[in-house]
This record gives structure tokens, C-alpha cells and sequence, in this order.
């Protein structure tokens, strides 16, 4: 099974990080290193994103995604650890402490996809024209993400807050998104499908979603039901589908909470 690109620092428990669709590791700079004073933080590259390739004709739905992070952090020789996802690693993160019990210690999802009644039978229309922009933008997005007009386009339908990200937090997501050739892969991976699985009880799982979520708004993705009965659920306030760049420090308290409480 391929190997996924991955870094691994900090001392304690394991923690591994899992990032959304389009994105990369990079994802979780704002959060990783304080989370790596009490937890050793393993990241990971999902296939053709950031620094992982895409085989060609290789899985991408969300189960197969889980069961190639399930390899990966056998290779690494981690057996239990606690997990974290935004958007599709959301997901990926609640396929994983599903298909493996016994080793997932708790899980936090960060606006988790999945958690849809209905499923999506064709690509959001927005997506295309993200990867477009990245991809078209790139070698001017040095440049470009000094300017606020440009910051505000690539990342107002993201975030409510899009104008206090950093310069490099905006390139790094426009550089994910614009090397993500699993990007598309991804999407038509989860096209007529949800979240289905069943969690143990005895995992804990908390399901963070911000109250200005564009991607996966309250009304269409945010089915309570179809997550685990048991899992605590928090809205944060002005905040949007990347809660650990709009509220770093209140997702590092409510992943230390979820893991203090196995």
C-alpha cells in the first residue's frame, strides 16, 4: 500500500492531524506546535496532496483514505492514538475509529464532512472554481497574498475572519490547493455517499462546527443523527469551515478535552 508523506514531533500520546480536501499538513501550523507540548503530533499527506502523489486509479473515497492512514501509522509503528480531521479528513477520522476500534483513543472532528442526509451525486459547483483560481493563480500568489482584495477572494467564503490570516497561512492553502491532484479524486470519492459507519461508545468523539460554515452549511451538512449518538457537539461562534485558523485556540482546548476524557 503507498506510503503517505507525514512528520512526527512533540512528546506525549499520539495525535494524528488529517487535512481536508485541497489542502496539506500545512493546514495545521497555526495549532501543531502547542498541541506538541503535551501530545507527539503525527501529520500526514493524504494521496495527491501536499508532498503524497496520486496513483492513478487508486481509491479515494473516504474509506479508503481511512484504511490508508491505518497503514501508515502502522508503518510508524503507532498502534493507538487520538485522531483529528477538518472537512474530508473529518470524515476520514470517523471512517478510521470505525473500521479500527481498537485503536483510536478519541476522535475530534472539525467540520467533518460526511454528516449529510442527502449526498452529493455531482460536484459542488464552487470547487472547480477554487482549484481553477489556485492552479491559475499560483505563480503570482507570492505575490498576490499581500494584497487584501486577493486575500479576501480566496478565502471570504472560507472564513469570516479571512482578513486576520497570516500571509503565510494564505500561501500555504493556495499552494496546497493549486498541487492537490487528488483534489478532484477526492471529491468524486465521496459523491453518493455519507457517513454510515458506527463508533464505539467508548471512544470519545467531539464534532466542532463553526456558525458561518459556507462549505458545509447547517441547513444541507450538519445531520446530527447520522453522527455518533454519544458525540458532544460544539458550534463556535464566528467562525467558519476551518475552525483551527478562526478559533486555534479554542479547538486546542476542545481536542485536549476529548482526549482527557477516554
Amino acid at each position: 500500500m503507498q506510503r503517505l508523506s507525514h512528520k512526527v514531533f512533540g512528546n506525549g500520546e499520539p495525535l494524528l492531524l488529517i487535512h481536508g480536501m485541497g489542502s496539506a499538513s500545512t493546514a495545521w501550523k497555526l495549532i501543531q506546535d502547542e498541541l506538541a507540548l503535551s501530545f507527539t503530533v503525527i501529520t500526514v499527506d493524504l494521496p495527491g496532496h501536499g508532498d503524497t502523489p496520486l496513483i492513478k486509479g487508486a481509491p479515494m473515497d473516504p474509506h479508503s483514505l481511512a484504511l490508508a492512514v491505518l497503514h501508515e501509522m502502522s508503518e510508524l509503528r503507532f498502534e493507538e492514538f487520538h485522531v483529528v480531521g477538518n472537512s474530508l479528513g473529518g470524515w476520514v477520522a470517523l471512517e478510521i475509529a470505525s473500521s479500527a476500534p481498537g485503536r483510536v483513543k478519541s476522535v475530534t472532528g472539525l467540520a467533518p464532512a460526511g454528516l449529510w442526509l442527502n449526498p452529493y451525486n455531482v460536484r459542488y459547483p464552487a470547487t472547480a472554481l477554487a482549484r481553477f483560481l489556485a492552479r491559475s493563480t499560483s505563480k503570482l500568489a507570492p505575490t498576490a497574498m499581500h494584497f487584501e482584495a486577493a486575500r479576501k477572494l480566496g478565502f471570504a467564503d472560507v472564513s469570516p475572519r479571512w482578513n486576520e490570516f497570516s500571509y503565510e497561512l494564505c500561501l500555504d492553502a493556495v499552494s496546497a490547493m493549486a498541487k492537490a491532484d487528488g483534489y478532484y479524486p477526492a471529491w468524486d470519492g465521496m459523491l453518493m455517499k455519507r457517513f454510515d459507519g458506527k463508533i464505539s461508545e467508548e471512544i470519545p468523539v467531539t464534532i466542532i462546527f463553526g456558525d458561518t460554515d459556507r462549505t458545509l452549511p447547517e441547513t444541507t451538512c450538519q445531520e446530527r443523527f447520522i453522527a455518533p449518538a454519544h458525540a458532544k457537539w460544539i458550534i463556535f461562534p464566528n467562525t467558519g469551515h476551518a475552525p483551527m485558523w478562526d478559533s486555534p485556540q479554542d479547538v486546542i482546548a476542545a481536542i485536549r478535552e476529548t482526549a482527557q476524557s477516554r
